[in-house]
């Protein structure tokens, strides 16, 4: 895969850097604008956003906090990306019905690598005044002893006001456990605010709307402990037009790691993005300037669908390469205007042995990733959205073989018109 291109350095004015965030839409609110701006004004402003280590990727769910800290730094200030290494071992239980997995220190660390791959395409990291950088929490959560951190810091907390916070309240509504455990999260993200003050000079965190309870209690924390002014702003939490979660697909989630989900499956995401969030999404998922993306969001008709290509390669490049959309681009052309195959399409190597034998047709979908279970790929040919080379099969259990290769040596797999994949003899 082509090395995705150099992330922008500062290159938009210092002061601007709220008011440009909200007029792309990035910002759901914020705990003083004035004296925001005032301090970018005076001086490079160190901000934060945190990302638990769940996985060895993160998803397009992440992806507008990650845009808003690129912002961050082509306006010219510092961002601090803070990997979770502690708080993952307790669990966010924000949105959650359920408590998370516990992780061990092998897969936290394993998680993290994988994450920091994805933050290199989007910043520029180094020693520089405006240089991001990467601290886990796991350097003082861990080191944190109990009594004398309940003295310092969990006196400041008040039960009674954390049992208003969204993330405590609807999972007692429900009447769902929520652990000990759990509700220690927002007192320890409170703290990582503290000590990043402490650390690196960090002003502002930043996050999603629903972590909005637990960044105003760190603006609060580092005003009654330290005494320093700092601030909070959050971002929206995105659906689509028609309602449906940001990011979340038939197949699953999308995911901004070439090994989880492919360049090709990533840039057909957002070319299948619905006509009505074509503007919304080039605003807060590309670097277009403004005016440009005014123009595209005019279009309407077909041509909307050229908006939806722009998106697709402006979002593609700056998670994968210039390179890479554009080859990811040209497999789209050539499956859907000339019916042929691109050779970025999903390519799965199968046994010849298994296809002489033959693979039944669902399992086929199964295992080119087209569909998640052997049941959903039975579910997709009963609704006539299974083809074989372009041909419909309403028969699940037809045997794909050899005898299916094309002229290219491969079996083409579909879901519907729009997702394909290919099976590959070896």
């Amino acid at each position: 895969m082509a090395s995705p291109a150099e992330p922008k350095k500062a290159d938009l004015p210092r002061v601007d850097f709220v008011a440009h965030a909200r007029a792309r839409g990035i910002v759901n609110d914020c705990t003083d604008d004035d004296s925001l701006n005032a301090l970018a004004a005076e001086r490079i402003i160190p901000a934060y956003i945190g990302f638990d280590a769940t996985a060895d990727s993160l998803h397009v769910g992440s992806l507008l906090q990650i845009m808003l800290l690129r912002l961050l730094q082509r306006h010219g200030h510092k961002p601090i990306v803070l990997m979770g290494g502690g708080t993952t071992k307790v669990g966010d239980p924000s949105g959650k019905d359920e408590a998370r997995k516990l992780l061990t220190e092998e897969e936290i660390a394993r998680n993290i690598a994988g994450i920091r791959r994805i933050f290199d395409r989007f910043l520029v990291f180094g020693d520089g005044p405006g240089d991001a950088i990467m601290v886990n929490n796991a350097d003082w959560l861990d080191k944190l002893e109990y009594i004398p951190f309940l003295r310092e810091v969990g006196r400041h907390f008040s039960v009674n006001r954390m049992l208003t916070f969204d993330s405590v309240k609807l999972r007692l509504e429900r009447e769902q456990p929520l652990s000990f455990l759990e509700f220690n999260y927002m007192v320890l993200q409170s703290y990582d605010f503290l000590e990043l003050g402490r650390r690196y000079d960090c002003r502002l965190q930043m996050g999603g709307s629903d972590q909005w309870g637990n960044i105003v209690s760190g603006v609060d924390l580092n005003r009654r402990i330290d005494n320093r002014h700092v601030f909070g702003l959050t971002t929206p939490l995105i659906a689509t037009a028609s309602g449906a979660k940001m990011g979340k697909t038939a197949a699953g989630a999308v995911w901004l790691n070439a090994e989880r989900l492919t360049p090709y499956d990533y840039w057909q995401f957002w070319r299948n993005t619905e006509d009505a969030d074509v503007g919304r999404f080039l605003r807060l998922f590309t670097d277009l300037p403004l005016d440009e993306i005014a123009h595209l969001e005019r279009l309407h008709g077909a041509d909307i669908n050229e908006a939806k290509k722009v998106l697709a390669n402006e979002a593609t490049a700056l998670c994968h390469g210039r390179e890479t959309a554009v080859e990811a681009a040209e497999t789209a052309r050539r499956t859907f205007e000339q019916g042929g195959i691109g050779k970025s399409l999903p390519t799965i190597d199968i046994p010849s042995g298994e296809l002489t034998r033959g693979i039944p047709f669902f399992e086929a979908l199964r295992r080119a990733g087209l569909a998640t279970s052997n049941g959903e790929a039975r579910r997709l040919i009963q609704q006539g959205g299974g083809y074989l080379n372009d041909q419909k099969i309403d028969d699940a259990n037809a045997a794909v073989t050899l005898v299916h290769k094309n002229a290219e040596g491969v079996i083409k797999l579909s879901a519907g018109r729009k997702r394909h994949a290919l099976l590959r003899p070896v």
